[in-house]
């Protein structure tokens, strides 16, 4: 008995010292995160009896508002003027789902919170009120790209390479963020399994792909290959590579074809602008996997970009040593092939470092936030996430992405007054039926670039290339673009894309 009782006393002792060990760990460690959760009810709660504060964007419109429900002055509900445009970046404050993207961000400060003390009298009486946050966003940049599009699964991203300003970010498919506003938990339900189930590509509406998806980048990962060779083996500049049509892969019986199995090849600066995949594949066999995996990462790819969204994702390259038995990997590895991934989002960054001058800066939404009386809380400092190249590196690379533009595979896409300098993409996938990953990217003026941008298309029939089905895209934001920062509308000279 005495030992029954003994056992019970040391299990009740146990089960006391779990108990403390696990509040102190709730009252002191996990405190913070608990009280600032989106999924609090007192967090709720406030946002409906108190209004929260504005997401606005770059020109004044503004994004996410608080009103007051009909017949219930005293209760608010959250509105998004322009819906599905700007959804997969300013997401939602719902009283079911708490919040995403932007909301859930910025939610401290859009929240009703203690303001700083003005006066003694409010230093006896505190104050509450929420902030607003207004970005670097351009809606006339955001309609373009969704007019481009077409409806197409995709996404576009526009960059200021200068400060890492995110100027549009648009992808589809997207969703309505209103029924994720309503205070019937079944139309809210309703709107969640829809948006959040894949559509026939694996993509769910309730999401924003160009930070959330990634996919082969095809010859666009040439300007990383060749990058390595500026930076690790600069004499392979000036190598003359075989003209083929297709080459043999060491160690296996492939080989590896250029587009339609086109003739090509010689010196770097003759293989970029047509985009010599043979040529390109020796590049990256005779760089070695160290050299391109080092290439890569300096680039950021294998790393979440510090952008200030959630759920963003890292790109992806191959370890070095996953090259070191398998050959024919490295070789296609070099043009972007087999396991390399990026997202939109990389891609615009990659491109804009190398335009640039080689210094990548931190991408980021916010411009600055505002208190309730309108003075300035908080204004985003530009900062530099990684240095790839030397601005002379840099400026070997920026001349062969102009001839991409003037005579190579982006030629007649853009205007030549535009001075861009791009480079195409088109990745062979395998999705039951064989498809293209279509990708673009560019920057511009090529002398001191204001804007950096990427598109990508996936799955499209296998004789769609970067050109055709990302080139009219591009066309459109790189002249939407120039010609907001020119004080013109977003339409610029393309009249077949509207502001």
């Amino acid at each position: 008995m005495a030992r029954r009782l003994s056992v019970l006393a040391t299990v009740l002792l146990l089960a006391l010292a779990a108990i403390a060990v696990q509040s102190v760990n709730i009252q002191f460690f996990k405190a913070a995160a608990l009280d600032a959760s989106p999924t609090n009810p007192r967090n709720i709660s406030a946002s409906v009896t108190a209004p929260r504060g504005e997401i606005v964007a770059a020109d004044g419109t503004i994004l996410a508002q608080s009103r007051p429900l009909p017949g219930a002055p005293s209760v608010y509900h959250r509105i998004y003027p322009l819906g599905a445009l700007t959804a997969g970046l300013v997401g939602f404050a719902s009283p079911s789902y708490g919040t995403w993207a932007l909301e859930a961000e910025y939610n401290n400060y859009l929240s009703s919170h203690a303001q700083p003390p003005q006066s003694l009298s409010q230093v006896l009486s505190p104050t509450t009120g929420a902030d607003n946050v207004t970005l670097t966003l351009q809606p006339a940049l955001q309609r373009v790209a969704q007019y481009a599009l077409a409806g197409r699964d995709g996404a576009a991203v526009v960059l200021d390479p200068q400060n890492g300003d995110v100027l549009a970010m648009y992808s589809n498919p997207t969703y309505n963020p209103a029924p994720f506003t309503s205070f019937n938990f079944k139309v809210a339900e309703a709107a969640w399994k829809k948006d959040t189930t894949n559509n026939a590509y694996g993509f769910p509406p309730l999401g924003n792909m160009a930070v959330q998806q990634t996919f082969p980048p095809g010859s666009t990962f040439k300007i990383v290959t060749t990058s390595a060779v500026v930076v690790s083996k600069p004499q392979l500049l000036q190598k003359s590579y075989p003209v083929l049509s297709y080459t043999h892969l060491p160690n296996s019986n492939k080989t590896l074809s250029n587009y339609a199995y086109e003739f090509c090849g010689g010196t770097i600066a003759q293989m970029l602008p047509p985009s010599c995949d043979t040529g390109y594949a020796l590049i990256g066999l005779d760089l070695g996997g160290a050299a391109l995996a080092k290439a890569a990462n300096s680039y950021g790819i294998n790393q979440v970009p510090p952008i200030d969204l959630p759920g963003v994702v890292p790109s992806y390259f191959p370890p070095a040593s996953s090259f070191t038995y398998n050959r024919p990997l490295l070789a296609y590895s070099a043009i972007g092939q087999e396991n390399v991934r990026l997202s939109a989002l990389m891609n615009a960054l990659i491109a804009g470092a190398v335009g640039n001058g080689g210094v990548m800066m931190t991408p980021h939404l916010m411009n600055y936030i505002t208190g309730p009386d309108g003075t300035i809380v908080k204004r985003y400092v530009p900062t530099v996430w990684k240095t790839p190249l030397t601005r002379a590196q840099a400026n070997i690379i920026i001349p062969l992405m102009v001839n991409v533009a003037r005579f190579g595979t982006a030629a007649g896409v853009f205007p030549a007054a535009d001075d861009v300098a791009a480079k195409t993409g088109t990745s062979q996938v395998g999705n039951g039926v064989q498809n293209t990953d279509d990708w673009m990217v560019a920057f511009a003026p090529a002398s001191h670039p204001t804007i950096a941008v990427a598109a990508v298309v996936p799955f499209q029939v296998t004789s769609a290339t970067g050109n055709s089905v990302a080139g009219p895209i591009m066309r459109c934001l790189v002249e939407g673009a120039l010609a907001l920062q020119a004080g013109q509308p977003a339409s610029g000279t393309a009249t077949t894309c509207p502001g």
